[in-house]
């Protein structure tokens, strides 16, 4: 079995690592550079650098963070946020980053996913999917997913991540995760398992899943949501959203099936290090890379 990826996440606003609770309540968490530098020391797999309100603000991605970033970051480093031309991805990647992640412009222009990946390879192409649970099924009349086909799926009872009951109409039989984009701002009504299995025919060749539901709870990952796209899809998924312990990482990449689970608030302010992450989902049987760090 391959192993088990770590990946710390640092979410920038204006030059700084932020971190939020359901994508909102921003809180400053420190330097870009120091921070990498830091996780590069514990051993981190890779790294995620997302500037969260570049879409949203139509403006481009800090390319300057993103270089002085990569000169302390020897491990892979997946940038997204305002990505929206092959020639943003080409800058991205002479500024020293392996992967790219596209949210808002692959839903818009589902067909920069293909057209990037025939240049710069599947293996640099990652699409970020931020789904938020919906019970009802009449939301889901959008434009957005009009080229797509929404599938109902069942609607629990309860959800897999947190401790609380999720709240519903009882005479509700269906829901989905509606993806949504610009920082979590738009709902597209796409379903996001279906939207998943769109991405990777289009040539992505990695999905990070962040739950909108589950973001900065610390309460677990959304393990429904991403064991449905991870038996879906064939290229690796990321889980992401939720992360509060060790013990929710393992279960991300254990009942969730994902290829690495991300995490930012439990290592950006102490709780663990990579290392004891690592060293607590070795134990329990779940392969991962141990480094000295």
């Amino acid at each position: 079995m391959l192993a088990k990826r770590i990946i710390p996440c640092l979410d920038v606003h204006e030059g700084r690592v932020v971190k939020g609770v359901n994508f909102l309540n921003l809180r400053d968490a420190g330097d870009p550079v120091d921070i990498a530098a830091r996780y590069e020391q514990e051993g981190a797999d890779e790294l995620v650098f997302l500037d969260i309100t570049a879409s949203h603000e139509q403006r481009d991605i800090m390319l300057d963070v993103v270089q002085r970033t990569s000169e302390v970051c020897f491990m892979p480093l997946t940038v997204g946020g305002g990505i929206r031309t092959l020639d943003d991805i080409r800058e991205l990647l002479k500024a020293g980053c392996d992967k790219v992640s596209i949210n808002s412009a692959a839903v818009t222009n589902p067909e920069f996913v293909r057209e990037a990946a025939l240049r710069f390879g599947s293996q640099c192409i990652v699409v970020n999917i931020d789904p938020r649970r919906v019970e009802s099924v009449e939301s889901r009349q959008s434009d957005f997913a009009k080229h797509l086909h929404v599938v109902p799926r069942p609607l629990p009872t309860k959800p897999s991540f947190g401790n609380s009951l999720l709240t519903h109409n009882p005479q509700l039989s269906t829901c989905y995760w509606d993806v949504h984009i610009n920082g979590g701002r738009v709902p597209t009504g796409l379903d996001a398992v279906a939207w998943a299995q769109e991405v990777e025919r289009l040539g992505a060749g990695e999905i990070v899943l962040t739950s909108m539901d589950a973001d900065g709870t610390k309460d677990g990952f959304d393990i429904e949501i991403t064991k449905a796209v991870a038996e879906t899809v064939e290229i690796p998924v990321v889980a992401s959203g939720g992360a509060g312990s060790p013990e929710h990482l393992c279960e991300a990449v254990t009942a969730g099936e994902a290829s690495a689970a991300l995490a930012a608030s439990i290592f950006h302010y102490g709780e663990y290090t990579i290392s004891e992450a690592k060293q607590y989902m070795s134990q329990r049987g779940v392969p991962v890379r141990m480094t000295s760090g």
